[in-house]
C-alpha cells in the first residue's frame, strides 16, 4: 500500500513542540508522524504506535496504550525523534470488533482468545505503512521504542536497521494485569518491569 504525504504543520503540545505530517493511503485512511527536533542525525528515536480510542481518548484502564503513548511522547520530546501513529484500532480488527472482543473478555476469556473467537488472528497489525513513512522521512537507522518482537521483525524485513530496542514499560494495575500477562505469554512481548506479577 502506497502512501502520500498530504500536509505538514507545527503542533505545540504539553510535551513540547512537534511538527505533524499527515500521510494518506490509497484507501483514504490517514496516518500521522509527529517529529521533534532535527532527525537528520541517525539513529533516531522512533515509536510506532497503533491507535487506541478507548485508552487514549477515554482513558480505559483495560490496556496500557495511553500510558505507553504518554511515555513515548515525553521521551521523543526530550530528544530528536519520531512518533508514527497508525490507524490500527484493536490490533488491526477495528473499533466495533474491538468492543465485541471486550464483551467476550468480560465473560472471562483473554484478549487473544477473544480476537480468535471473532475469527481474527491474535494480532492483525501491519507495519508496512510505518516503514513507508520512515522511508519518506529519509530514516534508515532507528532506536525503536517497543516491547513487541513482531514490530521489530516487521521493520527489519523491509530494511530498517534497528540499532537499539528501547523498552516502553508501564506499571501493571489490577485492571490491566491479565492483559499484560497475555501479551507477555501469548504474544511474546518483552515485559521487564519488576512490578509485573506472573
Amino acid at each position: 500500500m502506497q502512501i502520500q504525504r498530504k500536509e505538514t504543520a507545527s503542533l505545540p503540545t504539553k510535551y513540547g513542540a512537534f511538527t505533524i505530517y499527515v500521510y494518506e493511503c490509497k484507501d483514504g485512511q490517514h496516518n500521522i508522524a509527529l517529529i521533534s527536533g532535527d532527525i537528520k542525525q541517525q539513529p533516531v528515536l522512533v515509536r510506532i504506535h497503533s491507535e487506541c480510542l478507548t485508552g487514549e481518548s477515554f482513558h480505559s484502564l483495560k490496556c496500557d496504550c495511553n500510558e505507553q503513548l504518554d511515555k513515548a511522547l515525553k521521551a521523543i520530546a526530550k530528544e530528536n525523534g519520531i512518533l508514527i501513529y497508525l490507524r490500527q484500532e484493536g490490533r488491526g480488527i477495528g473499533l466495533l470488533n474491538k468492543i465485541k472482543a471486550y464483551n467476550l473478555q468480560d465473560q472471562g476469556i483473554d484478549t487473544v482468545e477473544a480476537n480468535e473467537q471473532l475469527g481474527f488472528k491474535a494480532d492483525m497489525r501491519d507495519y508496512t505503512i510505518g516503514v513507508q513513512i520512515l522511508v519518506d522521512l529519509g530514516i534508515k537507522k532507528i532506536k525503536l521504542m517497543t516491547n513487541n518482537p513482531k514490530k521489530i521483525q516487521g521493520l527489519e524485513k523491509y530494511g530498517i536497521e534497528i540499532v537499539e530496542r528501547v523498552p516502553l514499560i508501564t506499571k501493571p494495575t489490577k485492571t490491566n494485569q491479565e492483559y499484560l500477562k497475555t501479551k507477555k505469554e501469548k504474544l511474546g512481548h518483552y515485559l521487564e518491569d519488576e512490578g509485573f506479577v506472573e
